[in-house]
C-alpha cells in the first residue's frame, strides 16, 4: 500500500476537526470519549486518513484507561520518543500515512506479550468483519 502526497492532502480534506488535531497535531481525545473505547464488534481497525489496517478486534482488550487498546497491531507501526507533556512515552504512527495513533506501554496482558497499544478512537475507523472483502480487506479474514 502506497499512500502519496496527493492523496493524503485529500484525505486530509474529509477529517473531522477531532480527526485532523488527532493524526496530524498529536492531540489526544478525552478518556472514555471515543467512540471505540467500549466497543468489541469483529473485524479490524484501520487508519482513518488511510486506510491501511492496524489492529484487529482479536485483540482488543478492556484495559480500563479510557481509550481502545490492543495488545499487538497487525502490521509493523512507527515508533516515537515521545517526552511531551512530562512523561517518556513511545508514540505509535501509521507507517503510510504518519498519522498519530496513540503511544505503546509496558503494562499489557503479560500472556499476550505484555504490550498496550494505547490508540486514540478519533485515528481509528471499524470494518466490520462481514464487510472485509466489500471493503478492500479480504485478505484479513484469517485472522478471525
Amino acid at each position: 500500500m502506497t499512500f502519496s502526497k496527493e492523496e493524503k492532502e485529500q484525505a486530509l480534506k474529509n477529517l473531522t476537526a477531532e480527526e485532523y488535531k488527532v493524526t496530524q497535531e498529536a492531540a489526544t481525545e478525552y478518556p472514555f470519549s471515543g467512540k471505540y473505547d467500549d466497543f468489541y464488534e469483529q473485524g479490524i481497525y484501520v487508519d482513518v486518513l488511510s486506510g491501511e489496517p492496524l489492529f484487529s478486534s482479536n485483540d482488543k482488550y478492556d484495559a480500563g484507561c479510557g481509550w481502545p487498546s490492543f495488545t499487538k497491531p497487525i502490521k509493523k507501526l512507527t515508533y516515537h520518543r515521545d517526552q511531551s507533556h512530562g512523561m517518556e512515552r513511545t508514540e505509535v504512527k501509521s507507517p503510510e500515512a504518519d498519522s498519530h495513533l496513540g503511544h505503546v506501554f509496558t503494562n499489557g496482558p503479560i500472556d499476550k506479550g505484555g504490550l498496550r497499544y494505547c490508540i486514540n478512537s478519533a485515528a481509528l475507523k471499524f470494518i466490520p468483519f462481514a464487510e472485509l472483502d466489500e471493503a478492500g480487506y479480504e485478505e484479513y479474514k484469517n485472522l478471525f
